[in-house]
C-alpha cells in the first residue's frame, strides 16, 4: 500500500492506496506542536481501528505547507513505518511547467492539485481550494501552471471579525436560509458564506477572462475542507472533489518511483 499525506494549516488529510484505488482516507487536526512520536502513535491507532497493519505500507509521499511539520512527518515515517518518504518539493519530478515568476514560491499543495486536476479533468482548468486560505489556481490547456490567487479563508475572516470587534460574537460557520439576517448570528453567517460565494464567482469570472476562454470551455473544480459550504452555490464550479490532493500525491509518486 501507498500512504499519501497532505499536511495543511488546519487539517492533515491522508489515505492509503492499493494501486490506483483509494482504500481509506482520514482527516485529523494539524498541530505543529505534536511530536513525531505523537503522530506515529496516532497513525498507528487509526490503522489498527480500520484493521490495517503499518507494515503493509510499502511507501509514503508527503506534501506540507506547514514548515514545523516538514521535519516531524518524515521523522514519523522513518520511525513508525521504517520508510524514507518522498517529500514534494522543488527537486521533485512533477511533469508540470510552472509559469510562476519564481516556481519555488508555489505551495506544494497547489502544484499537487494542479497535477491531479489536469490528469482527472483536463485543461484549461481552474481549481478553487477552500481551506485555511482560499487559493485559485489556473492551469492551461497544455497542463502548464499559469498562476493564481490567494485570499484569507472563511475561518480566518470569522475569527478576525470576532477578535477585532467589541460586541460581535464568534459564530458557527454555516449557511443561513436567507441572505437577509434577522439576528446578529445569522447576519454574520450570511456575510461570511454568501460574501465568499460572491467573491469566489467574481474571481473565477476574471480568471476565465484573463485566460482568454469562453466560460463553457474551462473546467472549474473545488476542493478543500470548506468546499461544500462556499462552492455549492457558485454559478461557475462544475465539480466538488474533496480527494483531489490525495490523488495528486499518488500521481506524483508514480512519476518519481
Amino acid at each position: 500500500m501507498l500512504l499519501v499525506i497532505d499536511v495543511g494549516n488546519t487539517n492533515i488529510v491522508f489515505g492509503v492506496y492499493k494501486g490506483k484505488e483509494l482504500l481509506y482516507n482520514w482527516r485529523i487536526s494539524s498541530n505543529k506542536d505534536r511530536t513525531s512520536d505523537e503522530y506515529g502513535l496516532l497513525f498507528d491507532q487509526i490503522f489498527k481501528f480500520n484493521g490495517l497493519k503499518v507494515e503493509n505500507v510499502k511507501d509514503i509521499i508527503i506534501s506540507s505547507v506547514v514548515p514545523p511539520l516538514m521535519h516531524t512527518m518524515p521523522t514519523m515515517s522513518r520511525r513508525y513505518f521504517n520508510i524514507e518518504p518522498l517529500v514534494v518539493g522543488p527537486e521533485i519530478k512533477t511533469g508540470i511547467d510552472i509559469k510562476y515568476d519564481n516556481p519555488k514560491e508555489v505551495g506544494a499543495d497547489r502544484i499537487v492539485n494542479a497535477i491531479s486536476g489536469y490528469e482527472k479533468y483536463g485543461g484549461p482548468l481552474i481549481i478553487v481550494d477552500s481551506g485555511t486560505a482560499i487559493t485559485f489556481d489556473a492551469v492551461g490547456k497544455d497542463g502548464s501552471y499559469l498562476g493564481g490567487v490567494i485570499t484569507p479563508g472563511i475561518k480566518i475572516s470569522s475569527e478576525a471579525l470576532f477578535l477585532r470587534t467589541a460586541k460581535l460574537p464568534k459564530v458557527e460557520i454555516a449557511k443561513p436560509e436567507k441572505v437577509i439576517g434577522k439576528n446578529t448570528i445569522n447576519s454574520i453567517q450570511s456575510g461570511l458564506v454568501y460574501g465568499y460565494i460572491g467573491m469566489i464567482d467574481h474571481i473565477i469570472k476574471n480568471i476565465i477572462k484573463e485566460m482568454g476562454y469562453k466560460e463553457d470551455k474551462v473546467n472549474i473544480i473545488a476542493t478543500g475542507g470548506f468546499s461544500n459550504l462556499v462552492s455549492s452555490e457558485s454559478k461557475y464550479i462544475d465539480v466538488i472533489d474533496s480527494l483531489l490532493t490525495l490523488e495528486g500525491l499518488r500521481i506524483i509518486y508514480e512519476r518519481n518511483r
